[in-house]
């Protein structure tokens, strides 16, 4: 499996842990976010969205992260992480569209704010991210009271549900999400994700700068 990506965007890291944690082998193209490498006519010859990541194996080309995690899991059969029980992998197939239909766009709205922005020389704009206070504590409640008595958000074992969530905060004190009142998240964050290999292997530290893992 090819992987065209850059690791420092938030879904490349996610299928970049999600691989790790299901120890699937890849090779990696990388693919320069910010020289704007996932417009040029090469990769959109691969991805004619022009977005990262993208995957090709045995002639099939796959977009959208969680897509490519679910045919990677699915290809190898790695059940742990994407059941194959119909109830347990509904379970995770709801979290996965949860998270990019709501989570990842109120979380990137922190990243480009209080990130991106400043990265490029700009501040952030305060109205923009009070317009989305409301709507990143009512989803951040859901995801708090999922993991008020399970350790990770689908039992008691990382699966591609935590993978896709945790990466939309990956970031999440340079993002300055508003995490306070949310003990479970933090716990789940510092105590479940952070630590782990899978996700220290692709982690990007301050300034947008990767960081071997130890």
């Amino acid at each position: 499996m090819e992987l065209f990506a850059d690791p420092i965007t938030i879904n490349c890291r996610k299928v970049l842990a999600g691989l790790n944690l299901m120890n699937i082998e890849y090779s990696l193209k990388k693919i320069d976010f910010f020289e704007g490498e996932q417009k040029s006519d090469s990769y959109l010859a691969i991805n004619p969205n022009a977005k990262l990541p993208a995957m090709r194996d045995e002639g099939l080309v796959i977009w959208e992260s969680n897509s490519i995690l679910q045919y990677a899991a699915d290809k190898h059969g790695k059940n742990g992480a994407y059941p194959t029980d119909l109830k347990a992998r509904a379970d995770v197939n709801r979290w996965l569209f949860w998270e990019c239909g709501s989570w990842f766009p109120s979380c990137y709205i922190f990243m480009v704010e209080n990130c991106v922005k400043p990265l490029l020389g700009g501040a952030p704009d305060i109205e923009i991210l009070a317009g989305e206070d409301e709507n990143f504590h009512m989803l951040a409640g859901v995801l708090n009271a999922r993991l008020r008595d399970s350790p990770y958000i689908c039992g008691d074992a990382p699966t591609l549900a935590d993978v896709a969530v945790a990466a939309p905060m990956h970031l999440y004190g340079w993002q300055k999400l508003p995490l306070g009142r949310y003990a479970n998240i933090e716990r789940w964050m510092t105590e479940r994700i952070e630590p782990s290999t899978w996700w220290k292997q692709t982690h990007v530290g301050e300034g947008f700068s990767l960081v071997a893992a130890e």
